[in-house]
């Protein structure tokens, strides 16, 4: 199941959260924010984080379903002003 984009951060926890790894994805269209974002993950150990920032609509919908389709734990999303953020935990 996708859930829709929150806007904004599941919980003040999410502050406290340490991302190992950020993937500037600003400027880039569908579908190259998850395709490096599929690239660094391969290349990160599991159960660590990665922050994708990007900026493209479509990111709301294709980095969800990119999760849930390759069993990676979407932590958070949100909205930082115009540049739309993700916390993703690599599947172990």
């Amino acid at each position: 199941m996708i859930r829709a984009f929150s806007l904004q951060k599941w919980s003040d926890d999410v502050d406290d959260l340490t991302a190992d790894e950020t993937l500037d994805a600003l400027g880039l269209k569908c579908p190259l924010p998850v395709l490096k974002a599929r690239k660094r993950l391969k290349a990160m150990a599991g159960g660590a984080v990665l922050r994708i920032e990007a900026d493209d609509p479509a990111a709301v919908i294709d980095v969800p379903h990119f999760c849930a389709e390759q069993g990676h734990d979407l932590i958070s999303d949100y909205r930082d002003g115009d540049t739309l953020v993700f916390m993703v935990r690599n599947k172990a």
